[in-house]
């Protein structure tokens, strides 16, 4: 029988599963057989996209492929930095490429808006090679055209990315709907304790991307992780996985191989650390290890504790 993922109801009521497949750097002849096996054979009911990944064409066929009903599936995907002013353009650029007319949850990719008139599609720079901010920019207008679009019915959530206690006071001092999650960087050196308090103050639930750490990550190799899933029998990935589910996180773990991909969904669910075992863990940050991978280099204050 094919495990599934435990679900966790929203802020608005909704459910989401709690694990989802993540899509980024995926290319695209992998992630169309990635997303199709995990939903076809993998127990994945949450898909998770952005247009700036350039692949979400290639999620839809993959979700085509898996005969899977569009009813079943919880499909995320995100609003890029240079559409903060149109987000309805993007919306539909990536509901035409996923095949559908409605997202479960959109999200505001960054708390930063690039120049939509800039150099670049993606990515504008100035003259002097930093990016192309519009430094005047309001996110509550963003915000505000996000919930019109749940009244349209495009959307059945929406939430934010990336953002610090700063930036989601700056939405949330006019909004009329709450962001639903902020999927963030978080595994067990990037914790973000604080801001997850907040969050939970809130009812915004945090989803985490890169929980296993980033390419040749040190995560998979750190002694009291790799001791902890010798004492379990499972890998240290199993352990990384379960420690924020254990924490009520939202995990996005990102494969394109289908043992990991089915791996991921029902090996964290195998396994209960017990209380020492999540203390260790959650005091790697403070004890010396605090380090996060992905830094893009915005030139505006982003209000992080650990980058400005």
């Amino acid at each position: 029988m094919t495990t599934t993922a435990p679900l966790i109801k929203l802020n608005n009521g909704l459910e989401i599963p709690a694990i989802g497949l993540g899509t980024w750097q995926s290319p695209h002849d992998q992630v169309i057989e990635a997303v199709s096996y995990a939903l076809k054979e993998g127990g994945y009911r949450h898909i998770d996209c952005a247009y700036a990944y350039g692949n979400e064409a290639a999620v839809g066929e993959g979700i085509k492929q898996s005969g899977v009903p569009r009813s079943e599936i919880w499909l995320t995907s995100k609003v890029w930095t240079t559409y903060l002013n149109r987000v309805e353009e993007c919306l539909d650029e990536t509901l035409a490429n996923l095949g559908t007319d409605y997202l479960d949850l959109l999200l505001i990719h960054w708390p930063v808006h690039l120049n939509p008139n800039g150099n670049h599609k993606f990515f504008p720079t100035l003259p002097n090679g930093v990016r192309d901010v519009v430094h005047d920019w309001d996110l509550s207008k963003t915000w505000a055209e996000m919930e019109s679009l749940v009244k349209k019915g495009k959307l059945r959530s929406i939430g934010v990315s990336n953002f610090s206690q700063m930036k989601l006071e700056e939405i949330l001092k006019s909004a009329t709907i709450t962001p639903v999650v902020n999927q963030l960087e978080l595994h067990v050196y990037n914790p973000q304790k604080n801001l997850l308090k907040f969050m939970e103050s809130k009812g915004i639930k945090a989803q985490a991307y890169s929980p296993l750490g980033s390419t040749n990550s040190p995560l998979m190799k750190d002694d009291v992780v790799v001791s902890i899933a010798e004492k379990k029998g499972v890998e240290p990935s199993t352990v990384l996985l379960a420690y924020l589910l254990a924490k009520g996180i939202i995990v996005l773990p990102k494969s394109v191989t289908p043992a990991r991909i089915a791996g991921n969904l029902s090996k964290p669910l195998s396994i209960t650390l017990d209380a020492e075992e999540l203390e260790k863990l959650d005091t790697l940050a403070e004890n010396g290890k605090q380090q996060r991978f992905i830094k893009p280099p915005w030139p505006v204050v982003l209000g992080f504790e650990d980058w400005i």
